[in-house]
């Protein structure tokens, strides 16, 4: 990891632990406060102030499911709220997650991050894919019983306009691919979004419904739900 020199975090301001550049820009783990977040190309993405939305995808999805000893997929480490949520749950037969940055990863693996993810890298049912999601789905691969994704700010708001393809039909339709008869598909947003839900139906997704989840200030984080029928 590279160490680079600490600012003085009066006044509450963010001190960069790391910054590294890959093949999609810039990313920098910073510390805000009593909180770690991370930043893509001078874009906030998320941190370890609140993860009750990041759970809520995962929880969402388990409590959809009849299978015995589902298979999960998580896009996106972000701050390992997710994962870690999933490893605590031993109902979950199997979790993969894929993540595109190495940074991300090696956070968790020896960083900071580690204590988020709490172990979970460890655990025998956890697979760590270092890939791009949306490539990843439209490959060829396992089908799971749950997709459980956030790895941007939703479909209404990305911060990296390659993710635009998960929303849209094409990716939809990828992500129906990979799910089971009956498997979930949950989708986090920082905004609920009306659009999206259309877009999930006419996919061909059934039961198609959005939680919602009440934040400090703004309109509420969102987890979007559907069925492979």
């Amino acid at each position: 990891m590279t160490q680079l020199p600490v600012r003085d975090a009066a006044d509450n301001a963010p001190v960069t632990l790391d910054r590294r550049e890959g093949p999609y820009g810039e990313v920098v783990l910073r510390r805000r406060g009593g909180h770690l977040e991370i930043i893509a190309n001078g874009c906030f993405l998320m941190d370890t102030a609140d993860g009750r939305s990041e759970r809520l995808l995962v929880q969402a999805a388990l409590d959809r499911l009849d299978v015995p000893r589902p298979a999960v997929l998580i896009g996106g480490l972000g701050v390992g709220f997710s994962l870690a949520y999933a490893a605590a749950e031993p109902r979950w037969g199997a979790v993969a997650v894929v993540e595109r940055e190495g940074a991300v990863i090696d956070w968790h693996r020896t960083g900071p991050l580690a204590a988020y993810s709490a172990g979970a890298l460890d655990d025998p049912r956890v697979v760590v894919l270092h890939a791009d999601l949306v490539a990843h789905l439209a490959g060829a691969g396992p089908s799971y019983d749950a997709l459980c994704l956030d790895i941007d700010n939703g479909p209404d708001w990305t911060v990296d306009e390659a993710n635009d393809g998960l929303y849209g039909p094409a990716g939809l339709a990828a992500a129906r691919r990979r799910l089971n008869p009956g498997g979930v598909l949950a989708v986090w947003s920082a905004k609920p979004s009306a659009a999206f839900e259309d877009a999930l139906r006419a996919a061909g997704f059934a039961d198609v419904h959005t939680l919602e989840v009440a934040v400090a200030r703004g309109v509420p984080d969102a987890v979007h739900l559907a069925r492979r029928v």
